[in-house]
This record gives structure tokens, sequence and C-alpha cells, in this order.
């Protein structure tokens, strides 16, 4: 599968952190704005100012929830980061892989 990295547009802003854990966890700009619009959970993010959503990506074979980290600027949403975690997260824990974590800092 090709990957395609999503453009900024009058909606969304794309950080480059963001596209490379895109990559990372093969997570499409579709299942972002998809995570954005119909989210399962949402959290106040770790970072200043920003928005955890969350939604359930499970399947037969495993549990699994797919993340995403966002700003609001004006009308714009600012996508920062979006990862991929095993599991069901404990309710008001957001859980951020550590390599994140530390790209945030």
């Amino acid at each position: 599968m090709l990957f395609k990295f999503p453009k900024n547009d009058r909606e969304y802003l794309w950080t480059s952190h963001s596209k490379s854990k895109m990559l990372y966890y093969r997570i499409s700009e579709s299942k972002i704005k998809l995570i954005i619009s119909r989210p399962d959970r949402k959290e106040t993010g770790i970072a200043p100012k920003t928005i955890a959503v969350m939604k359930r990506n499970d399947s037969a074979q495993r549990k699994q929830e797919m993340w995403a980290m966002y700003q609001i600027l004006g009308l714009k949403k600012k996508i920062i980061s979006t990862w991929r975690y095993p599991g069901i997260s404990p309710k008001r824990t957001i859980p951020i892989p550590d390599d994140i974590l530390q790209e945030l800092e």
C-alpha cells in the first residue's frame, strides 16, 4: 500500500511529527479525520491547549485504540500527533507512547 501524506487545507494543518507517526502507525488521513469528527472518547491533551481523541479499532484477533492529538487554531485543526494503543486504555488517562512524549517535550 502506498502511503499518501496529507496536505494542509482550510480545515486541517498537519505537523511533520503527525505525518511521521501516521506513516509509522499506518493511519490514513481519512482515519484521523474520522477519529476527530466521531471519537469514542475525548480527553484534554498533554501538550498545551490540545485535545486527544480516540476511536476503537478492534478486530476478532485484537483490541486496539487509535488516538489523535490536535489543537484548534481559529477555524483549523492542527494535528499534533497520532498513535495506536494496544488493548483498552484506562479512562481519564491518555496512553501516549514514550517516543511521542519525548518528541513533544
